[in-house]
């Protein structure tokens, strides 16, 4: 039995129930601890997974070596490392699960096989991938002209979660700041209340 989740993850207007059954019927049901390496710099992606339970942190390595989020997976997202999986090239991202997790895979192989025998697949594929550009720019954008006090609310009401099952100093990276003036702008918001 396939989670209610995993329908409304692929719910389009030109989908079909039966589509969406043959689509989920692909995927398989994973668990991983905390800590656990989804994709490791330097691999090549060949699946994706959707989050049923945990939180997942995508992070990169800056010119000096520091740990910085890209990214937080929580339930109902897609993670998926699109450049290494599409393009077979390697990933300069590392994906990691920093809750016990319990996601939905689906291989590569698999997921072509649907792309070309299942017409509404590709419009939600064309759909999907436009919104997470958007969200892409949209991020780029805020990150230079919202202020980190500004940045914080936003991802507080985005993604409450993360803040009470992520460690601060990976939100403070996401969020383009030190730790300490995330501890100053929590701080302030409490004071405020």
């Amino acid at each position: 039995m396939y989670p209610d989740k995993l329908h409304l993850v692929y719910q389009y207007p030109s989908m079909s129930y039966t589509d969406i059954e043959r689509i989920i019927e692909q995927h398989e049901k994973v668990s991983f601890k905390k800590g656990d390496l989804l994709l490791h710099e330097g691999q090549i992606s060949d699946c994706y997974y959707i989050v049923e339970e945990g939180i997942v942190r995508a992070f990169v390595h800056d010119y000096e070596g520091n740990d910085i989020s890209t990214n937080f997976f929580c339930p109902d997202d897609v993670v998926i490392e699109v450049a290494s999986m599409f393009h077979h090239i390697p990933t300069q991202e590392n994906i990691v699960c920093i809750t016990d997790c319990t996601l939905w895979k689906i291989k590569l192989e698999q997921f072509q096989g649907l792309f070309e025998t299942i017409p509404a697949l590709a419009e939600w594929g064309r759909a999907w991938m436009a919104y997470q550009l958007l969200i892409t720019k949209k991020r780029a954008i805020d990150i230079i002209s919202l202020s980190a006090i500004d940045r914080y609310k936003q991802l507080l009401a985005e993604k409450p979660l993360i803040f009470r099952q992520a460690p601060l100093k990976h939100i403070a990276t996401f969020l383009g700041i030190t730790d300490t003036s995330l501890s100053r702008i929590r701080k302030e918001l409490v004071g405020k209340k």
